[in-house]
């Protein structure tokens, strides 16, 4: 029978790249501008659509070159939507268009575009740091959860976290229930890479194949 360690690495294996690390996003730099891009992706995937979709999105709006907070306050609102239904978000181009303005807008007008000062602000509690996230438009809790999910990498007092959907795919893998616990299976540079993995594993239904390559 495999060890829980060897049911992550075999998680690792299949699916080998965060969110993040696929759209080049390098949170680990705790910089600005890295922040700000997984914050939209946070946004993005928050939507009922498909990840693959999200990522899509996410991909083509950073192509534009609106990677940083001003780029992107420098837009219009029929760029950012002609940009969004061309790819993969016609349903909710318009909504999350200007979901992106509002969010944009408040991180330049009360944070200056630096989402460590929403940190600061917060104390470094993760409550606090959750509410402040929620005051985004278009950031609920599934949205804070995959903020934190990458942040955490660099904002200690996040760690270890692991959001619902990530564990709901890790108890059927048999990896238990304890975040904690899981967060000991990998190194803490990995873990937002398990949880991607997790997440990816349980909606595509690959959990018998991932058993058995363990």
């Amino acid at each position: 029978m495999s060890s829980k360690r060897d049911i992550a690495a075999a998680v690792l294996k299949r699916h080998p790249r965060s969110h993040a690390q696929e759209l080049g996003i390098r949170v680990a730099r705790n910089t600005p501008a890295p922040l700000y891009q997984w914050l939209l992706v946070s946004l993005l995937f928050s939507a009922r659509i498909s990840a693959d979709q999200a990522q899509k999105a996410a991909r083509a709006l950073f192509e534009q070159g609106w990677r940083t907070p001003k780029k992107m306050a420098g837009t219009s609102w029929e760029e950012r939507v002609k940009v969004l239904n061309r790819n993969g978000y016609a349903r909710y181009d318009e909504s999350t268009a200007r979901y992106i303005a509002d969010t944009t807008e408040l991180l330049l007008d009360r944070y200056k575009g630096d989402l460590r000062r929403l940190r600061d602000e917060a104390d470094r509690d993760p409550a606090g740091e959750r509410k402040r996230l929620k005051e985004f438009k278009g950031i609920g809790e599934v949205g804070a959860d995959i903020f934190f999910r990458e942040a955490q990498l660099v904002w200690d007092e996040l760690y270890p976290f692991a959001d619902a959907k990530a564990m709901e795919g890790a108890e059927k893998l048999g990896l238990g229930k304890s975040v904690r616990s899981l967060a000991g299976l990998v190194d803490r540079r990995d873990l937002p890479r398990l949880l991607s993995g997790l997440v990816r594993i349980d909606l595509a239904g690959e959990v018998d194949e991932v058993l058995k390559a363990a």
